[in-house]
């Protein structure tokens, strides 16, 4: 199946009720860049098989997706947030104090994230977590104590990494995936350089400050953050061939041709990896329904059913060819987004 990426109607849409008889007839979407291509997918094969018209998909990343989410019930809202993370408590609290108080939580399926450069560059092919963290963490240790990073090439602090410039091209922190990169890149390369430590002792043992610390990366441009999709990314990757570049896998799958990734921890990221949890740097990924806009959004109730139906998000689907990693617990979802099941605040 082809993939389209969706603009969004040119029709004005007049903000009213979510209860007003005469609701919008297209469903609306927006969030996170790594499940805008699978959203695509599925709108436009939802377009092309049902009697509704072919949902408008968005991107922007996945708190801005969440962000417009929780502004409120009614047609001048969108009807569902995509997000490469679960949505956090403070945004159902805000979403709540805005009336949106019933969110459907459907997860779709696994990703993996992965590190890639220009695949003729250097060889820029087998990473631990610790290396990006001496790359590209704003303060680093050395001789026990934490300094500022002055690191300039990846051989200055691995003799086994290429003696070329770090240049690393990383999401920004509105999108979902930055938080995962946080988590299990920068956290994990903290801990194990030691540095977590030595940033616990400073704040006087505060685990939440000290992790807060190891997310920090340097501003001296070694590390530049994306706000745009994945392909301003893969975009600077092309104009530099020392760069690398943060992707979800999928994304990667559809590029081979000018791009080539490192291992972390010695892992590839495959489908097969993911699934089993061995690589370690995956995440799920989810969309989120407004649970007062089904019966009233003409085609939102049959527009989840036929994302996450088996013949789309199945092992054997257009998502899957597309490089999402089924959900095994698939069935469960399907029976989640059919009852309309909404979250427990």
């Amino acid at each position: 199946m082809s993939f389209v990426k969706l603009t969004a109607s040119a029709l004005a849409i007049s903000a009213m009720s979510v209860t007003a008889a005469a609701a919008r007839d297209q469903v609306q979407v927006a969030g996170s860049s790594t499940v805008l291509p699978y959203a695509s997918i599925v709108a436009e094969a939802f377009g092309e098989n049902f009697d509704f018209p072919t949902p408008v998909v968005e991107s922007g990343g996945s708190s801005a997706g969440l962000k417009r989410f929780c502004e409120g019930l009614g047609e001048n809202t969108i009807d569902i947030a995509n997000a490469s993370r679960k949505i956090k408590d403070t945004e159902i609290t805000a979403c709540a104090e805005a009336g949106v108080k019933e969110i459907v939580e459907v997860r779709i399926g696994y990703d993996g994230i992965v590190f890639a450069s220009q695949i003729d560059g250097p060889a820029l092919t087998a990473f631990e977590p610790v290396d990006l963290f001496n790359a590209l963490g704003e303060k680093i240790v050395k001789d026990g104590t934490l300094v500022e990073n002055t690191n300039t090439k990846w051989s200055d602090f691995n003799s086994a990494l290429p003696d070329v410039d770090i240049a690393a091209f990383i999401p920004g922190t509105k999108h979902g995936t930055r938080e995962v990169f946080e988590t299990k890149v920068l956290e994990a390369g903290c801990k194990e350089a030691g540095a977590y430590d030595l940033f616990m002792a400073e704040n006087g043992g505060d685990k939440k400050a000290a992790a807060k610390a190891c997310y920090e990366v340097r501003t001296d441009g070694v590390s530049i953050d994306i706000d745009g999709d994945y392909t301003e990314t893969l975009a600077r990757i092309q104009s530099n061939p020392n760069g690398v570049g943060v992707f979800g896998l999928a994304f990667y799958e559809n590029n081979t041709d000018t791009l080539k990734t490192a291992t972390v921890s010695g892992v590839e990221a495959t489908t097969e990896s993911i699934a089993t949890g061995e690589y370690p740097v995956s995440r799920p990924l989810y969309f989120y329904i407004k649970k007062a806009h089904i019966g009233v959004i003409p085609g939102l109730q049959e527009f989840a059913d036929f994302f996450v139906s088996d013949d789309i998000a199945g092992p054997d689907g257009p998502l899957a060819e597309y490089g999402l990693v089924s959900d095994p617990e698939l069935a469960d979802t399907q029976e989640a987004v059919a009852s309309g099941t909404a979250m427990m605040n």
